[in-house]
């Protein structure tokens, strides 16, 4: 794969230079045959390569299916366009031109090639370690908003079981209530282990870094449809909060205002 990849920007004087983002990128990520090849072509005009999906197939075959972002939402490219292939082999390239310098984002990334040697598109390294994605130490006002938005929005949840209004109900637990739960188990893991870690994208290495027991509580907080699943979900989901932000509070200094967890558990007893 990466013969292909070199090889194409090889031949094709107009890209300058290549480098290579994502999980091959990052030497603290898990390797398995599933990882993506992220890769930046550097090209003086975008123009030849922009929404010309010819060009890609051309040089890296037919793929299954093909994705264009800019295309189909930002028809003039913000400075970049990305072709984005999965192939029959299971292969995935998600291609991006671009014509600017590049610029040290932080995270981890790898100069492929360079026709100009640090004097064109890229600079003559470029960061290797992950660290921007680590867990982040948290302030008592993150601890405290945390806490209140958990209970807050609890009463949202309720309230959509009460009325029959299932999408609402499980937008609100999955994509309101739980990123606080997951922030929260960040700093778990962060005050138990340290905070030179990532758990990567949506909590996705959670398993890897928690006691077993507790990852058993989490996966209990994930439901079916029916209402009465739902409940012990939350039911699960309150139980494992508040084990995990009193250990959070006790080893960061933080007082758990347990009024407030008392108060959403009244409500949440009486609608039931």
């Amino acid at each position: 794969m990466l013969d292909l990849i070199l090889g194409v920007a090889k031949a094709d004087e107009r890209i300058r230079a290549v480098s290579m983002e994502g999980s091959r990128a990052n030497p603290a990520a898990p390797k398995d045959r599933y990882q993506d090849y992220d890769v930046s072509y550097y090209v003086m005009d975008i123009a030849p390569f922009y929404d010309n999906p010819g060009w890609a197939i051309e040089r890296f075959g037919k793929p299954l299916i093909m994705q264009m972002p800019e295309a189909m939402r930002r028809p003039d490219g913000g400075g970049h366009f990305n072709y984005m292939m999965l192939f029959p082999d299971g292969n995935r390239i998600d291609l991006t031109f671009k014509h600017e310098k590049r610029a040290d984002g932080g995270e981890p990334s790898v100069i492929l090639l360079d026709k100009d040697n640090g004097n064109g598109f890229l600079p003559k390294t470029l960061r290797g370690d992950d660290a921007i994605f680590n867990i982040k130490p948290p302030m008592p006002l993150d601890y405290y908003s945390c806490c209140n938005n958990f209970w807050w929005c609890l009463n949202n949840v309720a309230k959509g079981i009460a009325r029959d209004e299932l999408p609402y109900v499980m937008g609100m637990l999955n994509n309101v209530v739980r990123p606080e739960l997951h922030d929260m188990i960040d700093w778990y893991i962060g005050t138990s282990r340290g905070y030179d870690l990532s758990t990567g994208k949506w909590g996705k290495y959670f398993k890897c870094f928690l006691p077993a027991h507790v990852y058993a509580q989490y996966v209990a907080t994930y439901s079916a449809g029916e209402y009465a699943e739902i409940w012990a979900a939350v039911r699960a989901m309150c139980d494992l909060f508040r084990e995990l932000a009193m250990e959070v509070a006790r080893r960061n200094g933080f007082s758990y205002k347990q009024d407030e967890e008392n108060g959403i558990r009244e409500y949440l007893g009486w609608l039931r």
